[in-house]
């Protein structure tokens, strides 16, 4: 239930976030706004102030901003054809359609600033271990958690990257002498490293292989300033917003499996994963899921903000509107898509849960 809860609350945030930009834009563009809608389907609360209805609706997959002309089938008064989204000029519509996903990557970023402002865990800068997993080299040799490295076969070292190259740079996976301290007592210990395949941040085998002992570094928990934390946040959303877009690409092309698209049950199993892990985990989440959901957004999907971008920048090429059929048509071959995705995303998300 508690999972649920946190569910529900990553989910209305975004989708507030991401349909309360189409909605100031559009508003901001002289657009009559009919409706803005949290989640979808049946209107379970509503309220009308001035000519906008406010609903909340039963799917909380999703959310919408109904705007006057946006469908063919809308009729249009003809004393509000001036507020129509049909007739406002193609880079009005093109802005209205990109505020969204644009709105949803600037709000990450605004979330990485409220975690490096207010502290987030990151590796320690000496050679303290964090976690040893079970079946690794590191844990079979008896290194444990907590334990500081002064020593690899006589080398000394200070920092986690020295620790690191002292054990990738043996290539010859002989047994390695390890000097620690724990608990303030010098312990020494023999580890062997193993040959683990070298692979991509998705996945993909870069074709060789490195010595590993199978240890991550200790987290320590620090805090930016103002002028520190700004630079960072912005970076960490363009880093995410980029491998967002690679990700994708590698999917379209198959680089990457199927296998990894992933639906409601396991952002919810995640989003659940990262409460119990902390505040930083469960923003850092947070921020995530609003960068996907925004370059998701950018795809040329029919019904996606993408398709409206695309339609709107033909509009401003040919100086003509699309026609009608053409536009209905593409959002029936969208509605179709999307509904393959979602298909395949639910599928994975079954296979995970009771295949592991």
């Amino acid at each position: 239930m508690l999972n649920l809860i946190y569910f529900v609350i990553v989910l209305a945030i975004l989708i507030f976030v991401h349909e309360l930009c189409h909605f100031l834009v559009a508003r901001i563009s002289g657009v009559k706004i009919l409706t803005f809608s949290l989640g979808f389907g049946k209107k379970l609360l509503t309220f009308r102030r001035g000519e906008t209805e406010y609903a909340i609706s039963a799917i909380p997959l999703g959310g919408y901003v109904k705007m006057l002309g946006e469908s063919s089938e809308d009729e249009v008064p003809v004393e509000e054809a001036h507020k129509a989204f049909s007739n406002k000029p193609p880079l009005v519509k093109m802005a209205i359609a990109f505020s969204g996903p644009f709105f949803n990557v600037l709000f990450a970023a605004f979330v990485f600033f409220v975690i490096f402002l207010t502290g987030f865990e990151a590796p320690s800068t000496g050679t303290r271990i964090g976690q040893v997993p079970k079946g690794e080299p590191a844990y079979s040799a008896g290194l444990q958690e907590g334990d500081v490295v002064s020593t690899i076969d006589g080398r000394k070292v200070s920092q986690w990257t020295e620790l690191q190259k002292a054990v990738t740079d043996d290539t010859a996976l002989r047994p390695l002498k390890f000097e620690v301290m724990r608990h303030g007592k010098p312990e020494v210990l023999m580890v062997t490293p193993k040959a683990a395949e070298e692979k991509s941040l998705f996945g993909e085998s870069l074709g060789k292989t490195r010595p590993l002992i199978g240890v991550a570094p200790a987290l320590e928990l620090r805090k930016e300033s103002l002028a520190g934390a700004a630079p960072m946040a912005v970076l960490e959303a363009y880093d995410w917003t980029e491998l967002t877009i690679v990700g994708i690409v590698k999917l379209i092309k198959g680089s990457i499996s199927p296998k990894n698209v992933g639906g409601p049950i396991l952002i919810f199993q995640q989003v659940g994963q990262s409460a119990k892990a902390g505040r930083s985990s469960f923003l850092r989440l947070l921020a995530i899921i609003s960068i996907n959901l925004g370059v998701v957004n950018l795809l040329p999907i029919p019904v996606l903000d993408g398709s409206h971008i695309l339609f709107s920048f033909f509009e401003f090429v040919i100086r003509r509107k699309i026609p009608e059929r053409t536009v209905e048509w593409s959002q029936k071959v969208g509605i179709g898509i999307l509904i393959c995705i979602m298909a395949l995303a639910f599928y994975n998300d079954f296979m995970r849960v009771f295949h592991g």
